[in-house]
């Protein structure tokens, strides 16, 4: 009976052991990825999605409404003009490959920052351009680029730059739908004059 009891406790015990290191080596033997967020609104978000995807150090991209008061908006909804909102985008990023700085370059040559309420053939405030800043260090360089823009373009631009708040994530037909619908997606980047406007603007960058 001593003996049965005795294996049974060293059994126990092993099994204990083993199932640490099963856990440590599942969730804690590699540190979890140290990621930020950047949201931006840039007009189509079809057309912000595929700057920020081939920029590497970028992990994800999701499309979707912010810097409205409508709660869990619809894209009919946000097309309307009514909620507030306008068609942002919510980069995930590895901070240590990809700077917040360049991802705001990234931005800025992507957009016409000269219009308000407006992108290329896109009219109302849900297409208005604007920085959703996630902390002060994101603000003051949200600021800045702001600032350089305007003095190389020498036009005060409309870009909001305002506190981030909630992010509703667009419907799945969205997401990604430059690679969903291609043919579709370049048919209505051409059809908007979106690149010879990028080019008139910021030329080869």
């Amino acid at each position: 009976m001593l003996e049965r009891v005795e294996f049974l406790t060293s059994l126990l015990v092993y099994g204990g052991a083993l199932s640490i290191v099963l856990l440590s080596a599942v969730s804690g033997g590699a540190e979890e990825r140290d990621t930020q967020l950047a949201t931006f609104a840039g007009g189509c978000f079809w057309c912000m999605e595929p700057a920020f995807d081939k920029t590497e150090g970028v992990i994800s991209t999701t499309v979707g409404y912010a810097g409205g008061e409508k709660k869990n908006p619809t894209y009919e909804e946000v097309c309307s003009g009514n909620t507030g909102h306008t068609e942002s985008i919510q980069v995930e990023f590895d901070p240590g490959k990809v700077s917040y700085a360049q991802l705001l370059d990234v931005f800025w040559k992507n957009i016409d920052p000269t219009t308000p309420n407006r992108q290329f053939c896109d009219l109302g405030t849900q297409y208005r351009t604007a920085i959703f800043y996630h902390d002060d260090e994101q603000k003051r360089l949200a600021e800045k680029t702001k600032n350089d823009v305007e003095q190389r373009l020498k036009h005060v631009s409309p870009t909001e730059i305002v506190a981030a708040t909630k992010f509703y994530v667009a419907e799945d037909y969205h997401q990604d739908f430059y690679k969903k619908n291609p043919d579709h997606y370049k048919r209505y980047r051409e059809g908007c004059g979106r690149d010879e406007r990028l080019e008139q603007l910021w030329g080869d960058d």
